[in-house]
């Protein structure tokens, strides 16, 4: 399975978000293109412990078997997945920092270290399953948007 935590999954990633362009639609959800990339730049930082969010009550209930879900197999993230309400993000910004802030924190799970990380829907997390839901979630999202 595809993880966050190997250089060359790293470098497809970073090749298909470069290829991303600020008037791309989303061929599913209600995110721009700028939106998404806030989004995912929010998720790592978040995995990178630089934020934190309150544990979800719907997430100690659900949140492991979701995850389980998630990580069972090759497949790709479905689309229209629920989103934690501190992702979900409107308006507009600089699309082409946000590209590059998104990229800088892909490149730094390279010298990932975080065994303690607590998701605020699924809980705790391995750093094994942290570099699957990276990759999937990143892939779901370029998906999303074509590339």
């Amino acid at each position: 399975m595809k993880t966050i935590f190997k250089n060359e999954t790293i470098a497809e990633l970073v090749d298909r978000i470069n290829s991303l362009q600020e008037l791309n639609q989303a061929q599913w959800g209600k995110m721009n293109a700028y939106q998404m990339l806030k989004h995912c730049t929010l998720g790592e930082e978040l995995f990178h412990s630089k934020k934190s969010y309150k544990r979800l009550f719907i997430g100690r209930l659900f949140g492991g078997m979701a995850l389980r879900s998630i990580l069972k197999d090759e497949q790709p993230m479905k689309k229209n997945q629920p989103t934690h309400p501190e992702f979900k993000v409107t308006g507009t910004g600089n699309f082409e920092n946000e590209r590059k802030k998104w990229i800088e924190l892909l490149q730094a799970y390279d010298s990932f270290s975080n065994p303690d990380f607590v998701h605020p829907f699924f809980g705790k997390m391995t750093t094994e399953q942290i570099g699957v839901f990276v990759y999937k979630h990143t892939d779901h999202h370029l998906r999303q948007f074509g590339n």
